[in-house]
């Protein structure tokens, strides 16, 4: 038994030296997995050796990984990628095939055993989703043309890791029949319950959600409770629990709320994964990290190069331009921090030793690094290789339109105010968006043919999904002070902002920060009431006729009488 004075000891040190890791991190630009595979390095038996993996840490870094998955699931929505799917397909299935014969060759043609090489290739194909799409959302490139194949590609990634998972997880890797029999039925396995998740997110999800959505702490309760009911539902299948938090949040993914889930997710999903990452490190010791430094450095650099110039003969055979090719190939290099998931559990079921999951690990860092830095100033170095790429463009290359908001309009909050609004708007602005976090307008919203996203304004990853920055109009009816400030930090000169305030002195200042139109709707509903009370001593028979226009003009706001 361990003290529990010990375990918290450890779990404060753990999280203590993450969040300076993880600071520094960020600080350098650094994806946050790095400071957090760091931490076990320094607090285990590489450098300090003051903490010692544990029940504990196992079962907190299990969860983690599932959490991970389920994140996973939320993040991919079929209708992103939609427009471009057929190629995106092409690409992804070409680039597994290549990319895992490259990781075979390489660790091969550096010595390992067959079977190191097998897990090794397997380890190393996935692409880094957390990353990548964190890295791209940062820079608001994720719905950029090369952001979408890389999302996309990434997406039936995401689909193979899972796979992988399950069969490493079986623990029944023996000859090849028997490997083929167990991927059959996973496969099978897989394909009912995603068919099961798919039918919740049309006809159940919706429903549950909408009755708890107003209420944050039921919300996010039933988020983890439909996390754990399909990891509950594929443990009693015996696929593995990583598979069923996938499928389950694959489901979410595909509904309105998918935004605001993620977001109340993320912080305890970031939790376990500073314990599962942490594990890693505190599970390796330096002889582990160190056996196999100098084929890491070896198999890092073929790596990123051959993956790039696989991704960018993928992408230029489908008749993309250079410069979506170049930029789409060069966010796609690194080695995915999945290669130390899978490469744990290989570890557990007996197919590798310590030394190559410390191979794997260092592998892992040296890419994240280097890659994490090329997303970054991936325009920068496009332009210093954009005259040598000339020679890959032609008249049949085009680049495919696909759905981005830039000059589009965006409302905050929906009321009857908005609701008469909303067909002027449409007129002016090609796209619009409504942002909205009451749960009754859900049902109404999810049926108009403009792009809803149900969340609190305040939450930076609905805002980036609204696309603000690049919003032409803004409309606020929420009266939210803290909404008002985000609009006001993240929009640009050429923005109308209107906005609404509780009192004058509110709206002096908003106007003072150049705010075109301030609303204030107690005023305007004072106002109003005058001149009907007015009227109704003037001419009541009037009267009665003005209020019956502007119920009709109400009850129908934009919608045909026919």
């Amino acid at each position: 038994m361990i003290p529990e004075a010990t375990i918290a000891y450890d779990f404060a040190l753990v999280i203590l030296t993450a969040t300076i890791l993880g600071y520094l991190a960020r600080k350098t630009n650094q994806p946050t997995i790095i400071a957090y595979i760091a931490t076990g390095l320094v607090l285990g038996p590489v450098l300090f050796d003051v903490i010692g993996e544990s029940q504990l840490v196992s079962l907190m870094s299990e969860l983690g990984l599932a959490l991970l998955l389920f994140l996973l699931g939320i993040e991919m929505k079929i209708d992103d990628i939609r427009e471009i799917l057929r190629p995106v397909i092409n690409i992804a299935v070409l680039q597994t095939v290549l990319q895992t014969a490259l990781a075979f060759f390489i660790p091969l043609m550096l010595g390992f055993s067959m079977q190191e090489t097998i897990i090794i290739a397997l380890c190393t194909v996935f692409g880094a989703t957390p990353v990548i799409v964190k890295l791209l959302t940062d820079k608001d490139e994720a719905s950029t043309l090369p952001g979408k194949i890389d999302i996309g590609v990434l997406i039936l990634q995401d689909i193979y890791l899972v796979v992988i998972l399950a069969l490493f997880s079986s623990g029944t890797l023996g000859n090849p029949a028997q490997i083929g029999f167990t991927l059959g039925k996973i496969l099978v396995l897989m394909s009912l319950v995603g068919l099961l998740s798919m039918i919740s997110s049309k006809y159940i999800l919706p429903v549950l959600f909408s009755r708890v959505a107003d209420n944050k702490h039921a919300f996010f309760i039933h988020g983890l409770a439909w996390a754990f009911l399909f990891i509950s539902l594929t443990a009693e299948l015996n696929l593995s629990i990583e598979v069923g938090a996938f499928l389950g949040g694959l489901g979410l993914g595909q509904i309105p709320y998918r935004e605001e889930l993620k977001e109340r997710i993320r912080p305890v999903t970031d939790f376990f994964m500073v314990i599962f990452f942490s594990g890693i490190g505190l599970s390796l010791t330096a002889e582990n990290l160190l056996t196999y430094w100098f084929e890491a450095v070896v198999a890092s650099i073929l790596l990123m190069v051959g993956n790039f110039l696989i991704m960018f003969y993928l992408i230029d055979r489908e008749k993309f331009t250079p410069e979506t090719s170049f930029l789409g190939s060069l966010n796609m290099t690194q080695v995915s921090e999945f290669s130390l998931v899978v490469g744990a559990i290989a570890v557990t079921q007996g197919y590798i030793q310590g030394d190559i999951l410390g191979y794997l690990s260092m592998m892992a860092l040296i890419t994240m690094t280097a890659s994490s830095y090329v997303i970054n100033y991936n325009h920068e170095i496009y332009r210093r290789f954009e005259h040598f790429l000339r020679r890959f463009e032609s008249e049949d290359k085009e680049d495919v339109e696909v759905e981005r908001y830039k000059d589009h309009a965006v409302i905050i909050g929906y009321n009857p105010v908005v609701r008469r609004l909303i067909p002027v708007i449409k007129e002016s602005y090609k796209d619009l968006i409504v942002v909205d976090k009451d749960s009754d307008n859900t049902e109404e919203l999810a049926n108009e043919d403009f792009e809803y996203i149900y969340g609190n304004f305040n939450h930076g990853e609905i805002r980036k999904a609204s696309g603000l920055q690049d919003a032409a109009f803004v409309l606020s009816v929420t009266g939210d002070e803290k909404v008002n400030h985000h609009i006001l930090r993240d929009t640009g000169r050429k923005t109308s902002v209107f906005l609404e305030a509780g009192t004058f002195e509110e709206a002096a200042e908003l106007y003072d920060k150049g705010v075109e139109y301030v609303l204030i709707e107690n005023v305007l509903t004072a106002d109003k009431m005058a001149d009907y009370l007015e009227l109704y001593v003037e001419d009541p028979e009037i009267f009665r006729e003005e209020i019956q226009e502007d119920l009709e003009a109400i009850y129908w706001g934009g919608r045909s009488k026919e």
